[in-house]
């Protein structure tokens, strides 16, 4: 007898050997750790007490982003803590100890909050401010070839950028993905979407039901980050190119870098709220508009073997709440 699909509001993250999974009310962190045992680490999520505010359409995917990035970061320090149970007696740096001496129990906020800003600095610098820089360059050489008025579209500099933007993200997806440590993660992600797949289809959380279901799913976040970059296109196309004998070089490069960063929570939000869409329906159009995400999960997903697939299991069991209404989507 088929059952009803629950589409859940439940979602993850591969981790260093885990899946961190995030419910409506709690946040679970499982690891495989070198003795084959899986340890589970459960917090309250505290979402309860967020205002009316945070919940409006685009304010409340800043915000998920924001937390997804703070929530990700904890759990992959707590995963990494336990690849180092095995080192032979690790040595203490003085750097690490001034730090330990100054910080105390503080040490590791302190360090999820730098990790953080550092992520998010080095993913503008490199999705933003690069493709900005090097649109700029092939503008300059348009404009010397006689093909002013072209250079300075606003859709020849917005795609420009775009296709900049996917390149870059592309090559960066594919190198990461040859890399041994990264397959094992991926191979755990793999496990998150089969797992949250199978509990979706109302099957038993079993390996031999998860084993079966697909492991690309239409909110996963690269599929997000593909919207992230679609959606900038569209928008920096709308933006003003600070064209003109009024702008200098470097102000209009400045102008232009900050108005897309001013842009950004915007482009977050509107990505959060498609997503949020894709994952309630896949048909017509939001069918093709989620595809080139499933595709690009061949690259950041992998298939996981059954003790991956029970890690995965133990994190959503965790937070699966007990009235399953809680977690729709």
């Amino acid at each position: 007898m088929a059952t009803e699909k629950h589409i859940t509001s439940i979602g993850g993250q591969a981790v260093i050997e885990g899946v961190m999974m995030r419910g409506p009310h709690k946040t679970a962190t499982a690891v495989r750790t070198p003795s084959k045992e899986i340890e589970c680490k459960i917090d309250e999520n505290g979402t309860k007490k967020r205002s009316r505010f945070c919940r409006l359409p685009i304010i409340r995917g800043c915000i998920s982003f924001v937390d997804s990035l703070v929530i990700g970061m904890k759990s992959l320090m707590y995963s990494a803590e336990f690849m180092d149970v095995e080192s032979d007696e690790p040595t203490e740096s003085k750097f690490d100890k001034w730090l330990e001496d100054k910080l105390g129990d503080k040490i590791k906020d302190v360090v999820i909050v730098f990790s953080v800003i550092l992520s998010l600095v080095l993913s503008i610098g490199l999705f933003i401010l690069l493709p900005t820089i090097i649109t700029q360059g092939i503008q300059w050489i348009f404009t010397k070839l006689g093909l002013r008025a072209f250079a300075e579209s606003g859709a020849f500099r917005s795609i420009c950028e775009g296709l900049i933007k996917m390149l870059i993200f592309l090559t960066y997806m594919f190198l990461i993905s040859q890399m041994n440590d990264i397959k094992r993660v991926f191979e755990y992600h793999g496990a998150e979407h089969k797992t949250i797949a199978c509990y979706e289809a109302g099957e038993e959380l079993t390996p031999e039901n998860v084993k079966k279901h697909t492991r690309f799913h239409p909110r996963c976040g690269t599929s997000f980050l593909l919207f992230v970059m679609v959606i900038s296109i569209i928008l920096y196309a709308l933006l003003p190119g600070f064209n003109g004998e009024s702008y200098s070089a470097i102000q209009r490069l400045l102008l232009r870098m900050a108005t897309r960063l001013a842009l950004l929570p915007v482009v977050a939000g509107i990505s959060y709220e498609i997503i949020k869409i894709a994952g309630k329906s896949q048909k017509g159009c939001i069918k093709a508009l989620t595809k080139p995400g499933l595709w690009l999960q061949r690259l950041t997903t992998r298939e996981p073997d059954e003790s991956q697939i029970e890690v995965a299991i133990t994190s959503i069991k965790a937070v699966i709440p007990e009235n399953k209404e809680e977690d729709k989507w």
